[in-house]
């Protein structure tokens, strides 16, 4: 009878980690520091998830530390606000087929954070339910802001929209100063935006995009890694109007979602959902369309 089972574990240097397993899948999430979730795979293969070894296993300190693995933060960006550290134990209880984390309220932004992370019993999916409360005085407007840093050496496949607008535009495409529209790493497609990621190059690329399918895929390991998220063509997005980023260096590739923007009273929370999936036995593809192919095949959101 399929089951899904938690127990407290050590992994990467952190005593009191949360491993959630049902025998297809394995999650680990911190609770020494973060939250975190630093591990998503298949039992005795590798992490999907970046690991940053120089801070692996610290705790403690008031520096923000990147850590690598899945993390919430709000945007828009902002040095101070958005580098709150998560280097402290963080409280936990055990929910139905997972836990929920509640991070203490960040001093500096009134704002306290919760992952409500469950997996399914009989497959990969996991659902991240993120929120976000206001527990200062003031108003703030953010966004929830979902990042999941992904193992070196994948390919990311984006969709881009779709939609027929006749002589109106159709899309978003955001670009940070540090982008380069020539990169040897990104191609911009018929259908899709694939971005490489590549260990040698260490130089950072970012964009950010109106990503209306609500997916994102990941390439690696000969495995299939997918977020779906809900993307409301009628709300106000950050950073220029965008529900998508991705960001590449030499070490990761973060895959993040984002929530509308919203003004958010005191004591007033906002969520936003993300499920994952994991496949196995894929090669990564070579071109567009061989990736419309294993899309097609495997899932259903190449349509």
């Amino acid at each position: 009878m399929a089951e899904v089972k938690i127990q407290r574990v050590s992994y990467g240097g952190w005593d009191n980690c949360l491993q959630i397993s049902n025998r297809i899948v394995n999650l680990i999430v911190t609770t020494d520091i973060g939250p975190r979730i630093i591990l998503y795979g298949f039992p005795g293969q590798e992490n999907e998830m970046s690991e940053i070894k120089s801070t692996m296993g610290l705790t403690g300190g008031d520096k923000w530390r990147i850590y690598g693995g899945h993390r919430l933060w709000h945007s828009p960006e902002d040095r101070i606000r958005t580098y709150e550290p998560d280097n402290f134990p963080v409280p936990w209880k055990e929910i139905t087929y997972g836990v929920h984390t509640l991070q203490a309220v960040e001093p500096n932004t009134g704002i306290r954070k919760e992952m409500e992370i469950t997996l399914s019993p009989d497959s990969t999916a996991v659902t991240i339910l993120h929120r976000l409360t206001n527990k200062g005085k003031s108003p703030v407007e953010l966004s929830a802001w979902s990042i999941t840093a992904m193992a070196p050496g994948g390919k990311e496949v984006v969709p881009q929209t779709n939609k027929d607008t006749r002589l109106l535009p159709n899309r978003m495409i955001s670009l940070w100063p540090y982008t380069s529209l020539n990169d040897s790493r990104v191609y911009f497609g018929g259908k899709y935006i694939i971005l490489r990621q590549d260990p040698q190059i260490r130089q950072p690329f970012k964009f950010g995009t109106s990503n209306e399918q609500g997916w994102a895929a990941y390439f690696n390991h000969d495995h299939l890694f997918v977020k779906y998220y809900r993307h409301n063509p009628n709300a106000r997005y950050p950073d220029l109007g965008v529900s998508y980023e991705t960001y590449t260096n030499d070490y990761m590739l973060e895959m993040e979602t984002l929530s509308p923007l919203t003004m958010l009273g005191p004591s007033a929370s906002i969520e936003h959902e993300e499920k994952w999936e994991l496949f196995d036995n894929l090669q990564m593809p070579d071109d567009e369309a061989e990736i419309e192919r294993v899309l097609t095949e495997m899932i259903h959101i190449a349509g």
